[in-house]
């Protein structure tokens, strides 16, 4: 199983047309983050795709070629491309550049997004949300899988037997879909042979397995190979040294994001028992390196993963204790649960 990372690049809001200097720290502090998990080890780091305040990241496919250069091994991926307001064509051309700059160590990670800011910011219809999806990555596929292209739909211009350029180091681009519960999400998956990332943001583990089952069973029903079928968990996530100290830097910076999010679709304030609740028998991973490993070894044992995404929330910790928590994941957490699924592997 591949163990990576993803993030949003939260950052403190500037509030300038210019001068943004918590906007330049950050990018400079996401960049120490992807080459440190790249020298513990890790498998994957994606950067995910907002156009707010509260985030930094805008243009993912910019900061993965910033990426490229100072790593070596490490996937880079986007957590997500917002894909129903961004075009297809452009992304396509904009992820072959990273994957052409990184020795072909790029992927795509398409979703709907759980955000709608940049549908009116590049004007595009809510009222098309789930057709304007469909349609672009319809289109997107057709691109990674030919050099030139003819394709037609509703929302967008047509494409006549036109090349797009430049051409991936790899074969094709992975692209990956993000989903986050709904079923017709996992059917469309499962069709489509695609790899698939689950987030798990709140609830109980267990009630995402009919979920990761219609998945795979759309796939079989559809003529697909099951046993080569990718799956990736992805949840929040925080290591420290020891417990007390993990939940003491993690639940301010939380509890704001939360909250802050809520607000806006009209949640409850969260309480601390509701995190505490989260942190015992729901998805969220806070703690120390045994906890963390005994968490992710039983979505595991639930899911049969082959990667698991740690979603940094980082808010207002210091920046050297989200390093060392890169580090914990890296060097303490990662190789146990390397040993632990070998050794089920064998024995199975």
């Amino acid at each position: 199983m591949e163990l990576g990372i993803s993030t949003f690049g939260e950052v403190k809001p500037d509030g300038v047309s210019g001068k943004a200097f918590n906007a330049h720290q950050r990018m400079k502090e996401l960049l120490e983050e992807v080459k440190l998990a790249d020298e513990v080890g890790l498998d994957v780091f994606a950067f995910g795709e907002h156009h707010r305040p509260d985030f930094v990241i805008s243009a993912p496919e910019v900061i993965l070629g910033a990426a490229a250069a100072i790593t070596k091994n490490i996937k880079l991926s986007s957590s997500v491309t917002v894909l129903s307001s961004a075009d297809p064509v452009r992304t396509f051309q904009n992820f072959a550049t990273v994957d052409l700059l990184s020795d072909g160590r790029a992927e795509i990670m398409a979703g709907r997004g759980s955000f709608i800011e940049s549908f009116p910011l590049f004007g595009y219809d809510l009222n098309d949300y789930d057709e304007l999806f469909t349609e672009k990555l319809d289109l997107l596929i057709k691109i990674n899988q030919s050099e030139k292209v003819s394709w037609k739909g509703k929302l967008r211009a047509p494409i006549d037997n036109k090349g797009v350029y430049p051409r991936p180091l790899q074969e094709k681009l992975p692209i990956w879909l993000a989903v986050g519960g709904t079923p017709a999400s996992a059917i469309r998956a499962g069709k489509l042979n695609l790899p698939m990332t689950v987030a798990l943001l709140g609830g109980r583990a267990d009630q995402f397995v009919p979920f990761v089952n219609l998945y795979r069973e759309t796939a079989k029903n559809a003529g697909h190979d099951v046993s080569k079928l990718q799956l990736a968990i992805s949840s929040q996530f925080y290591v420290a040294d020891n417990e007390q100290r993990a939940v003491e830097e993690f639940y301010p910076s939380y509890e704001i994001l939360m909250n802050r999010v809520g607000r806006e679709r009209g949640w409850s304030p969260l309480s601390r028992p509701q995190f505490e609740y989260m942190r015992s028998d729901g998805p969220l991973m806070v703690g120390n390196e045994q906890q963390v490993i005994d968490k992710i070894l039983y979505q595991h044992q639930l899911f049969n993963n082959t990667r698991f995404l740690a979603q940094l929330v980082t808010g207002y910790i210091p920046h050297k204790n989200v390093l060392r928590a890169i580090e914990l994941y890296g060097t303490k957490v990662a190789p146990v649960i390397r040993k632990e699924l070998n050794v089920v592997a064998k024995t199975a």
